[in-house]
């Protein structure tokens, strides 16, 4: 019996990180297997060493492989970084037959996509918020209605096409086929936020180590996504220069004892750091860390909050700030959040499934955990649509395009 292997794998400017799993049918999936390793050769989310990133891929591969005594072929990957950006657009079909068929979908789809993007750009997804059966508006699926004249409004989502051609050549050259694309905010929002927060919503802020990816939720749908260069390593460099210490020892500082809330601590309160090697430790306040790693994260909170007013989301958002990611560990950013935004603000876990162990209870594996929902529906659908045609291999450009109809098909 050909077991049905579905993988995740987070090509992150800290950690790479992959997720093997068996699905047993259509709602039942088991974790078996993962593998974790520190990344080199990404920057702020996009690859600057292709030989140093296939090396880490390989690593976190093979430690996945071990665990989970199975072979991986193919995988769904999640994309950031700063090239990324996305808009919302519409469009407009005539019905033909009177009832809304499934090509009428597509068909409005394709007409939503038609936007002139720059030629070193490609759509990565385009996620349909509602559609508009004549002048009835908030539908999530018209399939069977009636009507003469469909409409959708869709969020899309692009990014640079050598920049996403550079993470599929390491991801190939490790013998792993890049089977998906998703933008990794969206993958963090389906193992993080249930489906009220989305309907109320929120914003999803995942920080990562090179960039946080934002997405905000309404009404069930994604309304933007955007990606911030700013990351857990800004707040580790930031250390690394403020104490003059190597950057090992400042992410271990902040992982330890970092604080973004100065006045939360104890003023008496000291910690020993280690200069570089043959120097003498010394005595640091506390308080001075929780300065430092304060200013970036009050930095980071008035880029978001510049972000809703811009756009004007500001009222939207009623469930408030949900913080993932490895960075939202960092002590006090919830309170520092929930001050600057003035949103309700808590970090979010991702929700168990599949047998998960304790230890990918972390915001860490958000990302990651959410690739492989993502690849588990995905392969829902494109078993289901086999069946009707026989899969065309061609570039990656267009593949990627029949996975991403797939992969936003059960959200309407």
């Amino acid at each position: 019996m050909e077991r049905n292997i579905i993988v995740g794998l987070d090509v992150g400017t800290t950690k790479v990180c992959t997720i093997v799993g068996v699905q047993h049918s259509s709602t039942e999936l088991e974790i078996i297997g993962i593998g974790t390793h520190p990344s080199h050769g990404l920057k702020k989310g996009s690859v600057v060493n292709i030989a140093k990133t296939v090396s880490s891929i390989q690593n976190s591969v093979e430690e996945a492989k071990l665990m989970a005594g199975v072979n991986i072929s193919s995988a769904t990957i999640g994309i950031a970084g700063s090239h990324i950006y996305s808009f919302n657009s519409s469009g407009v079909v005539a019905i033909k037959n009177g009832e809304i068929s499934q090509h009428d979908v597509d068909r409005v789809l394709e007409a939503a996509k038609a936007v002139v993007i720059p030629s070193d750009r490609e759509i990565l997804h385009v996620i349909p918020q509602e559609f508009k059966v004549d002048n009835t508006g908030g539908i999530r699926n018209p399939i069977g209605m009636c009507g003469v004249r469909l409409e959708v409004h869709v969020h899309v989502v692009t990014g640079s096409i050598s920049l996403i051609q550079n993470l599929v050549k390491c991801v190939e050259e490790t013998g792993i086929e890049a089977a998906n694309i998703t933008l990794q905010p969206i993958a963090s929002s389906r193992s993080v936020l249930s489906s009220e927060e989305k309907d109320m919503g929120v914003v999803l802020v995942d920080i990562g180590g090179g960039t946080t990816d934002i997405a905000i939720w309404k009404e069930g749908s994604l309304i933007h996504s955007q990606i911030i260069p700013v990351g857990g390593n800004h707040f580790t460099n930031d250390l690394a220069v403020a104490l003059k210490v190597p950057h090992a020892e400042a992410e271990r500082i902040k992982i330890n004892h970092g604080s973004v809330l100065a006045e939360t601590l104890n003023q008496n309160s000291h910690i020993t750091v280690q200069g570089i090697s043959g120097t003498k430790s010394r005595e640091v306040p506390s308080s001075y860390i929780a300065k430092v790693l304060g200013a970036r994260a009050e930095e980071l909170f008035s880029l978001i909050k510049e972000q809703l007013e811009e756009k004007q989301l500001t009222n939207e958002i009623t469930g408030g700030i949900v913080l993932t990611g490895g960075g939202a560990l960092i002590k006090g950013l919830p309170e520092l959040g929930e001050y600057i935004i003035e949103k309700p603000t808590k970090v979010g876990y991702p929700a168990p499934f599949g047998g998960m162990t304790n230890i990918m209870q972390n915001p860490k594996y958000s990302t990651v955990l959410g690739l492989l929902l993502e690849s588990c529906s995905t392969q829902n659908n494109n078993n289901s649509k086999i069946n009707n045609q026989k899969f065309k291999e061609a570039d990656i450009v267009s593949r990627l395009g029949d996975s991403l109809r797939s992969v936003f098909k059960e959200i309407f």
